[in-house]
């Protein structure tokens, strides 16, 4: 059997498993109700048996030469489809895949949703871009250099921006359509200070063993949607973002610093790691990507393991945290306006660009090389449309949440 042949049947079994997986979804719907209501803690009613496929009986040899093909073939979306479409098969060859499937830091490639939590490359920054929808408040994180004919560039993240008397929250999600923290795609918030000076990331689970403070666990307000007891009921304070305040009005770039709490600063020293989660601890745990077939919504796996970072706790003992500041432009004498190298990606003068590297000026432990590289780069190349290029140790959900910040008005910086 060739192998475009074994591609085709494996999206046959997978709409196959996708319309299975929703007929059985409408009978277990949670009814809409007239205020919150939790779901009592019990044990789930046994799963609808589904018949095995054929396929679950190759032989492990054959099986692992099967999926190696295939991820060597889909290097890129949307040809890296036929890897989930693999994991959907049966547990044999989930698991083979997630063997096989490296993660962002090792292999430079976005997978599976937990990727989006994960360290990116180090040898080279993961390109993405951003989509303003003014009208809505929205943005769509994509995947790719730049827009593409067609629209069919794979959506990564998407948020909304929602204001409030005091502050101004930022909802990140895993699809474009629900933004509801009480959902199972709801993935983290920025949120401002009154005067935008200030952000803070929370993260809707921990990257490290529960060191990290929740942030309003007994004081959350969950949404007029059920809500299952095992949905995460706090944020995690991952990161925060200064702007400093312009008291002259002198016209120039702004200044930010990023506090990463959850990434020590050893982890851009030589052998150093950064915290990488390997599942969602959550409900949603191995929720794959969206796919016409899923939705983005179905989960494949079960939901009792909960898998914490193989890499070393960050606790006040593990030392300093990692610090971000932005790369200094130069003033250009002759177009009369600061510039930075982008290297092609920015082509708009826009007061959002930025380029940020670690703030960690003549450090015995850190090579220039390293003090020197860009961690993350965000800039406009047209109307509401922005690069954002990222690399180890920031995660593309991290990299996402600190250009977010960008987008809030900020009178006391400009």
């Amino acid at each position: 059997m060739s192998f475009k042949s074994i591609v085709r049947e494996l999206k046959e079994l997978k709409d196959g498993i996708g319309s299975i997986s929703r007929r059985g979804g409408e009978s277990r719907h949670w009814p809409s109700r007239s205020k919150s209501h939790v779901v009592p803690d019990q044990a789930p009613s046994e799963p609808e048996v589904i018949e095995q496929s054929p396929w679950a009986n190759l032989p492990p040899e054959l099986l692992l030469d099967i999926i190696q093909r295939i991820e060597e073939s889909g290097t890129t979306w949307p040809a890296r489809t036929a890897v989930i479409f693999s994991a959907l098969v049966c547990r044999s060859w989930r698991e083979i895949t997630k063997e096989i499937v490296k993660t962002p830091e090792q292999c430079g490639r976005l997978t599976f949703p937990i990727s989006l939590k994960q360290p990116g490359s180090r040898e080279s920054p993961i390109q993405c871009y951003i989509k303003r929808d003014r009208a809505t408040s929205t943005f769509l994180l994509f995947h790719g250099l730049v827009p593409s004919e067609g629209e069919k560039d794979k959506l990564l993240l998407a948020a909304r921006k929602m204001r409030k008397a005091t502050c101004t929250d930022f909802v990140i999600s895993l699809v474009a359509n629900d933004f509801s923290r009480a959902s199972n795609t709801f993935v983290g918030k920025v949120r401002s200070n009154f005067l935008g000076t200030k952000f803070t990331i929370y993260d809707s689970q921990p990257p490290c063993e529960s060191v990290i403070q929740p942030f309003s666990r007994s004081t959350r307000r969950f949404h007029t949607k059920q809500v299952s007891p095992r949905l995460p009921a706090c944020n995690y304070n991952v990161s925060s973002i200064t702007y400093e305040l312009n008291v002259l009005r002198t016209r120039g770039p702004r200044r930010m610093h990023c506090t990463m709490h959850s990434i020590p600063i050893s982890a851009i020293q030589e052998g150093g790691t950064a915290p990488t989660p390997l599942s969602f601890a959550n409900s949603f745990d191995e929720l794959l990507f969206s796919t016409p077939g899923s939705k983005g919504k179905e989960s494949v796996a079960g939901t009792s393991s909960t898998s914490f970072p193989a890499t070393p706790v960050l606790s006040p003992a593990s030392g300093e945290r990692l610090t971000l500041r932005n790369k200094a432009p130069r003033w250009h004498e002759q177009l009369q306006c600061w510039c930075l190298n982008f290297k092609g990606r920015v082509t708009v003068a826009s007061v959002k660009n930025f380029q940020l590297v670690a703030a960690v000026d003549q450090s015995p432990n850190v090579t220039s090389e390293e003090q020197e590289k860009v961690i993350l780069q965000f800039g406009k190349i047209g109307k509401d449309i922005f690069t954002m290029d990222y690399q180890y140790p920031l995660s593309a959900f991290q990299a996402f949440a600190i250009c977010l910040s960008s987008f809030d008005t900020k009178p006391a910086c400009e």
